[in-house]
Formats: C-alpha cells, sequence, structure tokens
C-alpha cells in the first residue's frame, strides 16, 4: 500500500522534528486491524514515547458515545426524542432568545424574545437547539457564554444546566444547526430523567457492555502508557478546552467534550454501529435504533451558524454534500465533499485533534489520535488520512 507507506512517511518525518508531538493510527477492514501504529512522543515535555494504547482526550468524539447512552435510554422509555427539555429541566421553560442588532453607529445591542418553540432532545441530538459555544464566534451571546463560565472544569452537569438556562439561545430552536453545548445539556438531561451520573450511564450502557476499559471521564491509563499531550511553547496556540490533571481531574463529566479513550476502544465502539449495535455477542441498540442515529436529521433548507466552516471536512452542509445524525456527521451524496469515502460514512473530529470515521459500505474504521491545537494541523492528518486509506489498494 504506497499511499500508506507515504502517509506513515510523513507522520514519522513530522514528530521527528517537532511538527506534531505524536499520534496512533487504527485502521480495520471487516473487523480486522489492517494498520495499527504509534508515532512520534506521548509527551513531548518528557520525551514519553507514543504507545499504541496510549490514552488521548477525545473532546467532542465523546459525542457520538453520549449519543448513543442516549438512545439506548429511548430505547427503554426514560424519554423521548420529542420531549421538550424545560419537560426534564423546568428552568428551560423561561428561556429567551437574543436578537443582536447594530445601529447606524455601528453599536451592537441585544433584546430578548420568547423561542418560536420550544428545544427538544432532538436538538440536542443534531445541534440545531439555538445553544451555541461561548469560544468559537463573537456574538454578544456568545461574550454572555465566556463571562458565565459555562464550560468550568469545577461544575457538574446541573450547575452547567442552570447556566445555561439563564443566558439566552444564540437562535431559535430548529432554525439553524450551530454547533455548541448541546451535548453538554443532553448529558444534563440523561442524569435527570435516570437519576445517575452521566459517567455512570455511559459506562452502564456504553463502554461496559463493549469492554471499553481505556475510555471514561477519568482514567487511568495501562501500564507502560499515559495521557498524551499537544504540543506547547512559543507560537503554538492555546488549548481550547480546559487541561485535565490525572491527579485533579475535572469534576465536571462534559457530555460534549469530556471523555479520554485510546485508538483501540473507540474503533471497537465504530465496530459497534457497523454491526447494527452489536459486538461479540452483546447488543448495545437495536439496529433500528443505529439506523436512525445515522441518518441525516437536519430538515431541509436548514441555515446553518457562522461557526460551522471551522469544521472543516465534518460540516454537515449541503454544499460537500453532508448532514448531522445523532451524535455524528454523515455523508448523504456523493463526490461533494472534498475527500473520499462512501454514501453512508459517518464521522466526526474533536477539538484537541482526534477524529475517526467509519463506512458501512466497504466495512471499514479509521481512527486518528493526536493532540495539537492548531487547526490547520488537524485538518492536515484528516484529509491525507482519508486520501491514504482510500487509494489503498482493497479499499475498491
Amino acid at each position: 500500500m504506497p499511499e500508506v507507506q507515504r502517509l506513515r512517511e510523513r507522520l514519522q518525518a513530522d514528530t521527528a522534528c517537532g511538527a506534531l508531538a505524536g499520534a496512533v493510527v487504527l485502521v480495520t477492514r471487516r473487523g480486522q486491524v489492517a494498520w495499527h501504529e504509534a508515532f512520534g512522543l506521548e509527551d513531548s515535555a518528557r520525551a514519553c514515547p507514543m504507545q499504541l494504547h496510549s490514552v488521548f482526550r477525545i473532546a467532542a468524539m465523546t459525542r457520538p458515545i453520549v449519543a448513543v447512552t442516549a438512545l439506548a435510554l429511548v430505547e427503554e422509555g426514560w424519554l423521548a426524542l420529542g420531549d421538550a427539555v424545560a419537560d426534564h429541566l423546568p428552568e428551560f421553560a423561561r428561556v429567551q432568545v437574543g436578537v443582536e442588532r447594530v445601529d447606524a453607529n455601528g453599536e451592537r445591542s441585544l433584546s430578548l424574545r420568547p423561542p418560536v418553540r420550544p428545544m427538544t432532545v432532538l436538538d440536542l441530538l443534531r445541534h440545531t437547539s439555538g445553544l451555541t459555544y461561548g469560544m468559537f464566534g463573537d456574538s454578544l451571546v456568545q461574550r454572555m457564554y465566556r463571562a458565565a463560565g459555562v464550560m468550568e472544569a469545577d461544575q457538574d452537569n446541573a450547575q452547567m444546566a442552570r447556566k445555561l438556562a439563564a443566558l439566552p439561545l444564540q437562535c431559535d430552536p430548529g432554525a439553524q444547526f450551530e454547533y455548541g453545548m448541546s451535548t453538554d445539556l443532553l448529558g444534563s438531561v440523561l442524569e435527570v430523567v435516570s437519576g445517575r451520573a452521566l459517567d455512570e450511564l455511559v459506562a452502564q450502557y456504553v463502554t461496559g457492555p463493549l469492554g471499553l476499559a481505556d475510555t471514561g471521564f477519568r482514567v487511568n491509563p495501562r501500564h507502560g502508557a499515559g495521557i498524551a499531550r499537544a504540543r506547547s511553547g512559543a507560537g503554538v496556540p492555546p488549548p481550547v478546552l480546559f487541561d485535565y490533571d490525572p491527579a485533579r481531574p475535572p469534576r465536571w463529566c462534559s457530555g460534549g467534550a469530556g471523555l479520554l479513550s485510546t485508538a483501540a476502544d473507540y474503533a471497537r465502539f465504530c465496530e459497534m454501529l457497523l454491526q447494527g449495535g452489536t459486538l461479540d455477542g452483546v447488543r448495545v441498540l437495536s439496529r433500528e435504533s443505529v439506523d436512525s442515529m445515522l441518518a441525516d436529521h437536519l430538515p431541509p433548507g436548514i441555515a446553518f451558524g457562522a461557526s460551522t466552516p471551522c469544521l472543516g471536512i465534518n460540516a454537515p452542509t449541503p454544499a460537500l454534500g453532508q448532514g448531522h445524525g445523532l451524535g455524528v456527521g454523515v455523508r448523504c451524496q456523493p463526490k461533494l465533499a472534498p475527500v473520499p469515502g462512501s454514501v453512508g460514512d459517518f464521522f466526526w473530529g474533536g477539538a484537541l485533534g482526534t477524529y475517526f470515521w467509519a463506512d458501512p459500505r466497504q466495512q471499514l474504521v479509521a481512527v486518528l489520535m493526536l493532540q495539537d491545537n492548531d487547526m490547520a494541523v488537524r485538518a492536515r492528518y484528516r484529509e491525507l488520512l482519508r486520501h491514504a486509506v482510500y487509494a489503498a489498494p482493497d479499499s475498491h
């Protein structure tokens, strides 16, 4: 596979010169490992070599796992996708929409009005809730997010939900895809309906049944491995997420960005979805729930928030032939995205550099684990991996 060899040489060269700290790549085909390799350093500050089972903060790759947890609770009757969020978190019955205006002098102001309809659980799963992120824009609402500290590591999900309920929405629920704290709020909903903490729910419904021993909100790496760290120093962008200190792990189990995992664990999770909700004789979700999760749930003609282009090849836009399912991006049309794939493949990436996609037609899973705060660096390796894997002879 010359294409894979070229990417391997690129990763070796980039980690050797310090352009990238380290990475782990895992590709499976039809359930068998085709490529699993570690590159560079797990922690450049301590010169620790990367291990195949090094642990990574997977950031937004937390969302598919939380989505599966939510769908398992739907199957058990704890909640429904059409439920209003306010049915479970009453403080959201009073939430308002922020309408920003600019006067003739260029002064910005914000007025509030009721939303056109309530926010639902489905909105949380597909990012049409009206919630946003404070760090990916500078609207007046996003400034309020930053001032309110909605992503503080020492809060819990109930405190986070109360903060969000006191802030205006960026837009009406259902009006646009707005990448933001929807899955974080979903985590709070799951805690309320079940009476259990989110970390316990994820362990009960996903990581426990699948044997994902290296995945959780607080993880002790196996012997010989540690937690991968991004490059640091002059000229390196600052991290967009709170720090993770294994000696003092964050109190907040963020449903949108809090999990840690390994390449092998995450590949097993994807394999379960490829097999319709079951793996090694253990059923996690019904095939019907998996089919719904991997279908496009964005309404025709929906608008897209200003931060959507920052998602790069993951942007769920018609221009890229892509949409958004329940917790994952999905490919809906062929030959529109700038990277190869099949209609029906599903994917997402994390703000610290991790990335995955799974292709049901090819029975393929690819996981790229790296940590880097530079968006351009993350985007480059994601595209390189897509091209290398699909150029390999056995992908046709």
